[in-house]
């Protein structure tokens, strides 16, 4: 199970990845046009899709590598059942935030899909293409939380698992 969820990391990493690359692209193609006088009209909002891919797919990746940023001036306090109980506090209510997130990006999707949402752009994109990116990331998001969760209550803190299951 380790295995494949470390995979599932770093699949939406790569893709995030990828959604910076194509991101890059465009901002350069949109550069050349401008300097070399050829429409490139619709392109901004690809680029905005495509930057708010890369930081949805990357959530995941940046929490299991322990990047996100984390208020621990109580948590450094506290020792022994008081700082896990806090410990699974947070995670208890992260897990329900990412769950809500994630739910209403897919719902949100879904809904783009069934009333046939398109961008209000001239290239009218239907909105189920990129959202879907948001949604992605969500997803795998709330799966790291609930990662998180289980391994802080099998004892399994980050500090105590090999650096192969946890990507530091």
């Amino acid at each position: 199970m380790r295995k494949t969820l470390n995979f599932l990391y770093d699949a939406s990493a790569w893709l995030a990845g990828l959604c910076m690359i194509v991101l890059l692209a465009m901002v350069v193609t949109t550069i050349l046009g401008r300097l070399l006088g050829f429409p490139v009209g619709g392109i901004d909002s690809y680029a905005g899709y495509a930057m708010a891919g890369a930081g949805f797919l990357a959530l995941a990746s940046t929490l299991k590598k322990g990047e996100h940023i984390r208020v621990t001036l109580v948590l450094g306090m506290l020792k022994g059942q008081r700082r896990r109980g806090l410990e699974l506090t947070a995670l208890s209510i992260a897990v329900l935030l990412a769950g809500f997130l994630a739910f209403y990006s897919a719902r949100l999707v879904w809904q783009s899909w069934l009333f046939q949402d398109i961008s209000t752009g001239i290239d009218a994109t239907p909105m189920w293409l990129p959202q879907t990116l948001m949604a992605t990331g969500t997803l795998v998001f709330f799966i790291a939380f609930l990662d998180e969760f289980f391994l802080e209550l099998l004892g399994k803190t980050r500090q105590d698992t090999p650096k192969d299951q946890h990507h530091e």
